[in-house]
């Protein structure tokens, strides 16, 4: 995206080594809308047959205007050597006699939320609201346009659906394409089973066909040290509008929840902060200190050194690693805590979380325990631990216990 009088401008490209029989091309294509411009451009190697230069103006301005640059040849080594946007670029008129008519103005991959009105050229009277699915090789795009057209028609590029490479849909279902917040959050800190954090998204993004929006948190919390995951983006995993908290594994011990929010309107993942998560989680008394000592930590390296005491009730060391996979994103982290049963899963055989794809690797089924140093007693206990409560006006689940420990060493 950029703004429209940067064009025309230069075009850079590496170099490649095409297979036997495989020619060079050139695809450009630029959207003018306004005080707006998208451009695509492809360079490469390509199947396809040769053919000379072919510029075509799929919809002319003032308003909208759309033009195409496809070339493919084999004559000699970087005959594909368009250097610039000039061949498709028009010089704009100074001036352009306006109607009556405004419509809203907008070309954007991030969607529309708030756009600027402009008005809309002589004989152009009717306001165009559609998405372009462009596709190609590391070409994934949905771009919402609006602006001004001369006909009420959703045809921006006269029923055109292939551009060289680039394959070309067009949809004007205001519904079809909702805008979710997008980005992903990755943080190890203390305490964050009491301690809210920002969630803050990197940017909104348009959502292919009839997908929905979503939000998933994952805290991972072993008492001297916890980790917050979260991922916000589109998704086809479900259909219907739905909100979870899940306790996968509760105290004593080590303690592991997730947040899943799936929903059907433009912006509805808007959670700001991991109190979504947190606010399900409430502050009783600590209990005593058991016998039993663990390694205790959570994150994605090294080694773990810190060992601590952990609560009455708890049986065995956990280790195990934990590895996340999502549309943009994949974390693989490790855990060592306190349970209170020979557990091989933290995440209770959950493969799915909100959606992200979990698995799970446990380092040992029963690993021993450390033997209490003789003479040597627990460091203070923390003057925390935390009961989880699910409301039940939104999820049903049992109350249970989050059990902080002391650090040792």
């Amino acid at each position: 995206m950029m703004n429209a009088s940067a064009l025309p401008f230069q075009l850079t490209a590496g170099e490649i080594v095409c297979a036997n029989g495989l020619g060079c091309q050139d695809m450009l294509m630029t959207i003018e809308n306004g005080p707006n411009a998208f451009v695509v451009i492809i360079k490469g190697c390509t199947l396809e047959k040769d053919h000379d230069v072919q510029v075509t103006q799929h919809r002319a301005g003032p308003g909208l205007s759309i033009v195409s640059y496809t070339h493919v040849c084999r004559e000699k080594d970087l005959c594909n050597d368009l250097s610039s946007t000039l061949p498709v670029w028009t010089l704009p008129p100074f001036e352009v006699p306006e109607s009556s008519v405004r419509c809203p103005v907008c070309l954007s991959t991030e969607g529309c939320e708030s756009v600027t009105e402009l008005t809309c050229p002589v004989g152009h009277t009717q306001c165009y609201n559609g998405v372009l699915q462009l596709r190609a090789e590391d070409v994934h795009t949905n771009l919402r346009v609006q602006g001004c057209m001369s006909q009420a028609a959703c045809d921006l590029l006269n029923q055109t659906q292939k551009i060289g490479p680039l394959s070309v849909r067009e949809n004007c279902d205001s519904n079809a394409f909702l805008t979710c917040q997008q980005g992903n959050m990755f943080t190890t800190q203390r305490n964050l089973i009491l301690k809210p954090i920002q969630w803050n998204t990197e940017n909104n993004v348009i959502c292919d066909f009839q997908e929905m929006c979503q939000e998933t948190l994952l805290l991972i919390d072993v008492g001297p040290q916890s980790l917050i995951m979260g991922s916000k983006g589109c998704t086809r995993a479900r259909t219907q509008d739905s909100q979870t908290v899940t306790i996968h594994s509760e105290s004593p011990g080590v303690l592991v929840a997730s947040y899943a929010h799936f929903c059907s309107s433009s912006g509805c993942n808007n959670a700001s902060s991991s109190s979504v998560l947190l606010d399900s989680l409430l502050h009783p008394a600590a209990p005593a200190p058991g016998d039993l000592r663990c390694p205790a930590c959570v994150g994605l390296y090294g080694s773990c050194t810190k060992i601590v005491t952990c609560p009455k009730g708890t049986s065995h060391c956990y280790s195990g690693s934990i590895r996340l996979q999502g549309r943009k994103l994949s974390y693989t982290f490790n855990v060592q805590g306190c349970v209170a049963q020979p557990s091989s899963s933290l995440l209770n055989h959950t493969n799915i979380i909100g959606d992200l794809y979990a698995m799970e690797t446990p380092e040992t089924k029963d690993k021993p325990p450390i033997p209490e140093i003789a003479g040597a007693a627990p460091a203070p206990y923390l003057a925390w631990v935390v009961t989880v409560g699910l409301s039940l006006a939104l999820w049903c689940g049992v109350p249970s216990l989050l059990t902080p420990f002391p650090l040792d060493s």
